[in-house]
């Protein structure tokens, strides 16, 4: 018997509560200044429009000012969406740079952003339309709610706190944690007492439900893609075409869990 509900609910953060494009590009593009220091500090007008086409393919936030970089330097879009992975590397390779110096500067840019203005930060983040009600009502319908992200989990508490989602730290897995998210999918069944543990993850990385997927002990987590994330149409596709994934609209997501199947 498949349970409708939940018992335990894990949700990415960026691309599945939250779009943060504009903070993403502004960061990034800050942080790629003070890296390359290009003659002109104000980007090219379609820049931000390819970066955010361009998103999913980043995994970490280290590779958002890298992936400025190869748009700078003229690498075409179509190249980078499908050959990221060997891309990136040489990239660093290339000007002997480390993906935790650029990661330390761009949490430097967005701490320094917070502390000066953080009514502006704040403003630049977007939650999707029904996202916060739906945490509201999870939160109050006993489920237990984990934020699972690769974003810094102090910004992750700052944000929901703006919404007034008040989610203890405890409950917040961010990239300070450094262990693979099926890791933490592991932890989160194994910390509940009860057999009948049901544990859904929301994610949109197919990559990272790929993951989990691979992981025997692990088979019993039901798995989401949110169409609506970071996600190309060729992943939706193989999301759809794969039995263990289901592919979450943001209608459904807002609606009772019985609809997310």
């Amino acid at each position: 018997m498949t349970a409708t509900s939940p018992t335990v609910l894990a949700l990415d953060f960026d691309g599945v509560i939250c779009d943060g494009l504009i903070e993403y590009f502004e960061v990034a593009w800050r942080t790629y200044c003070q890296i390359w220091s290009p003659a002109n500090d104000t980007p090219p007008d379609d820049l931000a429009l390819r970066f955010y086409h361009l998103r999913p393919v980043i995994e970490m936030g280290w590779e958002m000012p890298l992936l400025i970089k190869a748009l700078v330097d003229g690498i075409p879009d179509e190249k980078i969406l499908h050959e990221w992975v060997i891309i990136a590397p040489k990239l660093l390779l290339n000007d002997e740079l480390q993906a935790r110096e650029i990661g330390a500067k761009l949490d430097n840019q967005r701490d320094e952003w917070i502390t000066t203005d953080l009514d502006g930060w704040l403003s630049l983040h977007r939650f999707y339309p029904g996202i916060v009600e739906k945490l509201k009502l999870t939160l109050d319908s006993g489920v237990k709610l984990y934020i699972v992200t690769t974003k810094e989990g102090r910004f992750v508490q700052q944000l929901l706190q703006q919404e007034g989602v008040n989610l203890p730290a405890r409950a917040i897995f961010g990239k300070e944690v450094k262990r693979p998210k099926y890791e933490i999918m592991r932890e989160l069944k194994q910390a509940e007492t009860d057999k009948l543990v049901s544990l859904w993850f929301v994610e949109d990385r197919l990559k990272t439900l790929q993951l989990v997927q691979q992981q025997i002990d692990l088979e019993d987590v039901k798995l989401f893609l949110a169409d609506w994330g970071y996600n190309t149409q060729a992943e939706r596709e193989v999301a759809q075409n794969d039995p263990r994934i289901k592919l979450l609209s943001l209608s459904q997501f807002a609606k009772d869990f019985s609809a997310w199947l």
